[in-house]
C-alpha cells in the first residue's frame, strides 16, 4: 500500500507493480469464490513458472483455499493421482498445461482466459479464514510408493517463516 506502484514480481521482459499483481489476485479470487472455493478447499495450480503462477498462488490464498501444486514435468499419472487424491475444488492452468489435465474431472480454469477478468479488484471478504485453515498440500517424492499429500496450515507457514527470518 506504501509503494502500489514499485514492481512487485518480474519474469523476464514481464513485469507487474504491487497493484496490478493484487488487482489481478483480486479477480481471480473472486472468481474462485464464486466456483465454490472456501476456507480448506483445495484448489490444484498446474502451471509453468511465471506471473501467472504467481498471481494464482495469491488467489487461492485470498479466496480462502490453499494450494496444491502440480509440476507440469511430472508424469501424467502422477499429476492423476495427485489430482485425485487431493480432490481440488478447482484446477488453474495455462495454455501450454491445459492438455496435461484433459481428464479432469472438476473445473479447470485457464490463467490467460478473460473468464476472471472481470471481477471486482477489491481484497475478497473471507470472514471464516483463521490461521488454523489449510494454506497448502505438499506431496511427499513417492519414493516409497505412492506420493502422500501433507497439509500445511497458514499458521504453520507464518511459524517457519518466523523462525527462518531470525
Amino acid at each position: 500500500q506504501r509503494t502500489p506502484d514499485a514492481v512487485a514480481v518480474i519474469r523476464g521482459e514481464q513485469r507487474l507493480s504491487y497493484r496490478e499483481l493484487n488487482e489481478r489476485a483480486n479477480r481471480l479470487a473472486h472468481y474462485l469464490r464464486k466456483q465454490g472455493v472456501e476456507p480448506d478447499s483445495r484448489v490444484a495450480i498446474c502451471v509453468e513458472r511465471s506471473i501467472d503462477m504467481v498471481v494464482g498462488l495469491l488467489a487461492i490464498l485470498k479466496a480462502g483455499g490453499g494450494y496444491v501444486p502440480l509440476d507440469p514435468a511430472y508424469p501424467l499419472d502422477r499429476i492423476a493421482y495427485m489430482l485425485e487424491d487431493s480432490a481440488p475444488a478447482a484446477v488453474l492452468t495455462q495454455t501450454a498445461t491445459l492438455e496435461l489435465l484433459a481428464a479432469a474431472s472438476m473445473p479447470v480454469i485457464n490463467l490467460e482466459s478473460g473468464d476472471w477478468q472481470d471481477e471486482s479488484v477489491q481484497n475478497p471478504e473471507v470472514a471464516e479464514l483463521t490461521s488454523s485453515h489449510l494454506a497448502y498440500v505438499i506431496y511427499t517424492s513417492g519414493s516409497t510408493g505412492l506420493p502422500k499429500g501433507v497439509m500445511i496450515e497458514h499458521r504453520n507457514t507464518v511459524n517457519f517463516l518466523t523462525w527462518a527470518h531470525r
